[in-house]
C-alpha cells in the first residue's frame, strides 16, 4: 500500500487559517470528517488530544504529526495541512509549519500501519520538507510523496559486519506505535551510519515488535538505548548498560544517545528494577497488581462516598419498606451499588491488559465478572486477573506463525474469544468453588470477631498501612476494608483508614513541634502540608520523610498507625465510607451517637500520631553541618 491511497487532494489543506495548538487539530480533523473518513468526530479528535496530554507530537523543525488509534476512525487516512507557523508545543520550541494528521483504526491492519510509519520515516529527509514547503497545489503534495516512495523502494545494501567496532542496540516504542516510534528509530540508524557505528534498532509499534533483539545481539552489545514512551521488556537486559530516555529524544538527540552508548556512558540495569523511562514503571507481578489496583480505586472512593451520603437520611433509607425511606438516599444508594459492582470486573481486567497488553482486557473482564458471580470476590478478582492476562501471553505465542494475512484478526476475534473461552471455563470449573468458600469462611470469621480479636485485628491494619505508606501492603490492607465494608463490616474500614491517617500527621508533629531542630528547613515546610494531607487520608505525604531515614521513620509510623487502628476497633467505630479523612467525620458512627463516634475516633487517631511522633523525636539525630538538606517534596 502507497501513502498516497491514504493521503488523497480532499485531505490536503495547504493554506491552514489556525493559529494555535488546538485550532489547527480542530481544523485537521474537519478536513478528515470532510472526506469521510471518520465515524466519530468528536470520538477522534478527543483521542487526538489525549495522546498530545501525553507527550507533544510537535517534533520540532517545523513539523508535528498528531495522531491516533481509535475507534472513531472510518477509513485509515492522512491529513495535510501547512501553515505559516504556529505554537505546536514542539520539542525545539519553534513554531510548527507541516502537519500530517494520522487517522489508524482501532483494528487497523499491519498493511495499513506500515504505511503510516512509512510516512514518519520520510519525515526526516530534510529534502523532503523542502519539498512539501515549496508545493503550490495538491498535486504538489501528491507528486512529492510518488518520488520519495520510488527512491525509497530500492534495495537496502547489507554492509559486512565489523566484529571489533562498537555494537549499539536500541528499542523503540511509544503510545501508539505509528509515527514516533519508528521515526526515532530511522534516526537512529541514519546518525549511528553516519558516524560509523554498527547499531540494530527494535521497533515496538502497532503492528507488534519488529527486529527483535535477540539474545545473543544483547551478549554482544556495548550498551542499550531504549527510546520509549510506554512499558517494554527490560528483563532481558539484565547486567548491560542501558540508557533510557524518552522516545522523542531518539528523534531530536540520536548523535548524543549514541555517543553515550559507544562510552558506555550508562548504568548496568538490574532485572525487576523500577525504570528510570519517563513513565516510572515497576516491573512483574507487583506492577500488574498495581494497575489492576489502581483502575479500581476510584469505583471504590466513588461507589462508597455515595452509598456513605445515602446514610444521612438513615442507615436504612434507601429500604422502601422502612419508615426512614428516602428516594433520592436510594438513588445515591443505586448508584453506588453499580459502582461497586464494576470492581472485581475492572480489577481483573485492568490486571490483565498489564500482563497481555490490549488483548488481554476483554477476557479479563469476562473472568472478573465471573469471579463476582461467583462470589469469590477480591481474591477471585486477583486470580482471574493473572489467569486471563497469561492465557493470552499463551495465545500470542501459540498464535504467532498464523499467516500474516490473519494478523487483523488476532486482536479482534482470536484473542478475545479464545481468551475469554480458556479464562471463563478455568474460573467456572476450577477457581469459583473453592474461592468462594474460602472467601465465605474469611468474611464469617471478620464479621464475628469481637472483644481482644476485633482489636488485634485493628492493630494488624492500622500497622499494615505504614509499612510502605501506599506500596503494596498499604494497598492490600486498604482493599481488605473495602472488601469488609462491601460484607457489611464498617469496623475494619475504620481502623484502616485511622492507620492510614497516623504517618502524615506524625511527621508534621515531630518536624514542627516535637523536634524542631532535628529537621531541615525543607522538611519543617513539608511537615506543614503534611498536616493536610494527612487529614485528608493521603498516607503518600510521610513518604519523603521515610525515604530520608526509613531506619527510624518506619518503625514510629507503624507503632503509632497500629494504635490508631487498635484503639478504633476498641471504640467500636464503624466507617461506611471507603476514604476522605476528617471530611467523612460525620458519617462515624458505633460508639453510642455521632458526636461521641468522632470524638473517640479522633482520640485514636491523635493518640496514635503522638506516639509515634514522640518517638521519632526520640531517635531522631541531630541535624550536623554535614547532613545534607533535605530536598524532597511532598507528591
Amino acid at each position: 500500500m502507497k501513502i498516497t491511497d491514504l493521503l488523497q487532494r480532499d485531505t490536503i489543506q495547504l493554506n491552514l487559517r489556525a493559529s494555535s495548538k488546538r485550532e489547527v487539530i480542530e481544523e485537521l480533523v474537519d478536513v478528515l470528517d470532510r472526506a469521510g473518513k471518520l465515524s466519530d468526530r468528536n470520538g477522534y479528535r478527543d483521542a487526538i488530544l489525549k495522546r498530545e496530554s501525553e507527550s507533544t507530537t510537535g517534533l520540532g523543525e517545523g513539523i508535528a504529526i498528531p495522531h491516533a488509534k481509535t475507534s472513531a476512525v472510518k477509513t485509515p487516512a492522512i491529513a495535510f495541512g501547512r501553515s505559516e507557523g504556529l505554537d505546536y508545543e514542539a520539542l525545539d520550541g519553534q513554531p510548527s509549519r507541516l502537519f500530517f494528521m494520522i487517522a489508524a483504526g482501532e483494528n487497523a491492519n499491519n498493511e495499513h500501519l506500515e504505511t503510516l510509519s512509512k510516512l514518519s520515516v520520510y519525515l526526516m529527509d530534510p529534502a523532503f520538507q523542502e519539498r512539501l514547503y515549496a508545493a503550490t497545489s495538491e498535486n504538489d503534495v501528491i507528486r512529492a510523496i510518488e518520488e520519495k516512495e520510488a527512491a525509497e523502494e530500492k534495495p537496502e545494501v547489507v554492509k559486512p559486519t565489523n566484529e571489533d567496532a562498537p555494537f549499539i542496540l536500541a528499542v523503540t516504542a511509544c503510545p501508539t506505535g505509528i509515527a514516533h516510534t519508528y521515526m526515532a528509530a530511522d534516526s537512529l540508524k541514519q546518525k549511528a551510519e553516519a558516524m560509523g557505528v554498527d547499531i540494530k534498532v527494535e521497533t515496538n509499534g502497532s503492528t507488534g515488535v519488529k527486529n527483535e533483539l535477540t539474545r545473543a545481539d544483547i551478549d554482544r552489545a556495548t550498551a542499550i538505548i531504549v527510546a520509549a514512551d510506554k512499558a517494554v521488556e527490560m528483563d532481558r537486559f539484565a547486567g548491560k548498560r542501558v540508557i533510557e530516555v524518552p522516545v522523542a529524544q531518539g528523534i531530536r538527540k540520536p548523535e548524543e544517545l549514541i555517543n553515550r552508548a559507544v562510552n558506555q556512558d550508562a548504568p548496568v540495569y538490574e532485572a525487576s528494577k523500577t525504570s528510570g523511562a519517563p513513565k516510572e514503571q515497576r516491573t512483574g507481578i507487583y506492577k500488574h497488581l498495581m494497575s489492576g489496583v489502581s483502575a479500581m480505586l476510584p469505583l471504590v472512593v466513588a461507589g462508597g462516598l455515595l452509598i456513605a451520603i445515602s446514610f444521612f437520611w438513615g442507615i436504612n433509607s434507601a429500604n422502601p419498606d422502612d419508615p426512614s425511606y428516602n428516594e433520592f438516599a436510594a438513588q445515591l444508594m443505586t448508584i453506588g451499588g453499580a459502582a461497586f459492582g464494576f470492581l472485581v470486573p475492572i480489577l481483573a481486567g485492568f490486571i490483565a491488559m498489564s500482563i497481555a497488553d490490549r488483548p488481554g482486557l476483554a477476557p479479563g473482564l469476562v473472568a472478573g465478572v465471573l469471579a463476582s458471580q461467583g462470589n469469590a470476590g477480591f481474591l477471585g478478582g486477583l486470580i482471574a486477573g493473572f489467569l486471563a492476562g497469561y492465557v493470552v501471553l499463551f495465545l500470542k505465542k501459540a498464535l504467532a506463525k498464523l499467516p500474516a494475512s490473519l494478523e487483523g484478526i488476532k486482536p479482534v476475534l482470536l484473542y478475545p474469544l479464545l481468551g475469554s473461552f480458556i479464562s471463563g471455563m478455568v474460573m467456572l470449573l476450577v477457581v469459583n468453588e473453592p474461592i468462594a468458600a474460602l472467601m465465605t469462611w474469611l468474611m464469617d470469621t471478620l464479621n464475628s470477631m469481637s472483644g481482644a480479636n476485633a482489636i488485634l485485628l485493628g492493630v494488624i491494619v492500622g500497622g499494615m498501612m505504614a509499612v510502605d505508606m501506599g506500596g503494596p501492603i498499604n494497598k492490600t490492607a486498604y482493599v481488605f476494608g473495602t472488601a469488609a465494608l462491601t460484607a457489611g463490616n464498617q469496623e475494619v474500614m475504620a481502623a484502616v483508614m485511622a492507620g492510614g491517617m497516623v504517618p502524615p500527621i506524625l511527621v508534621a508533629l515531630a518536624s514542627t513541634v516535637f523536634a524542631r531542630q532535628k529537621f531541615s528547613k525543607q522538611e519543617r515546610e513539608a511537615g506543614k502540608t503534611a498536616y493536610i494531607m494527612g487529614a485528608s487520608f493521603i498516607t503518600e505525604a510521610a513518604i519523603p520523610f521515610a525515604a530520608a531515614d526509613p531506619i527510624r521513620v518506619l518503625p514510629s509510623a507503624i507503632l503509632g498507625s497500629a494504635i490508631a487502628g487498635g484503639l478504633s476497633a476498641f471504640f467500636t467505630i464503624q466507617l461506611p465510607a471507603p476514604h476522605g479523612g476528617i471530611f467523612v467525620f460525620p458519617l462515624l458512627e458505633g460508639a453510642g451517637n455521632v458526636a461521641m463516634s468522632m470524638g473517640l475516633y479522633a482520640v485514636a487517631i491523635l493518640t496514635g500520631a503522638l506516639v509515634g511522633a514522640l518517638l521519632l523525636s526520640f531517635l531522631k539525630k541531630p541535624l550536623t553541618s554535614s547532613t545534607p538538606v533535605q530536598s524532597k517534596e511532598v507528591a
